[in-house]
């Protein structure tokens, strides 16, 4: 396979979508904690804010950590790329179009195909039958495909 990574889709939904999930989960991090600082010191925290707050900023820590590792995983991607050889382009011949002009023949009948003459029967294939299924191409020895 010689494709380039930056030629591959799966390469960039993995770098795309792991910048989009750790900006997703900075975002829903910093806006929980400022959220649940802001009301805590000034008293007025109840518990959904401070209680569901630790929820959402645990499941924005776990999408900011993913984005984290599918980014490093691309950067690993693109480390492994660079160190393994490119193989040498082949050299390809131009094409002799006169050639193909010299060696116009009339096209020749093959001669080694069975004819489609299927009229002929043999006696010892009518007698080898015994009451089988009857076909025509049984009877008559025909290779049906």
């Amino acid at each position: 396979m010689n494709k380039s990574l930056t030629r591959s889709i799966g390469f960039w939904l993995l770098l795309v979508l792991s910048l989009a999930s750790a900006a997703v989960g900075g975002w829903i991090i910093a806006g929980q904690l400022g959220t649940m600082t802001s009301t805590l010191l000034a008293g007025t925290a109840t518990g959904i804010e401070v209680y569901v707050g630790q929820s959402l900023v645990v499941v924005g820590a776990a999408l900011l950590g993913a984005g984290v590792i599918g980014l490093l995983i691309a950067v690993a991607l693109v480390a492994v790329q660079a160190l393994l050889p490119t193989p040498a382009p082949v050299v390809v011949e131009p094409i002799d179009w006169t050639a193909d002009a010299d060696d116009e023949t009339e096209p020749t009948e093959r001669t080694d195909l069975p004819s489609a003459d299927t009229t002929e029967t043999e006696s010892e294939g009518d007698e080898g039958q015994n009451g089988s299924s009857g076909s025509t191409a049984t009877a008559t020895k025909i290779s049906v495909k």
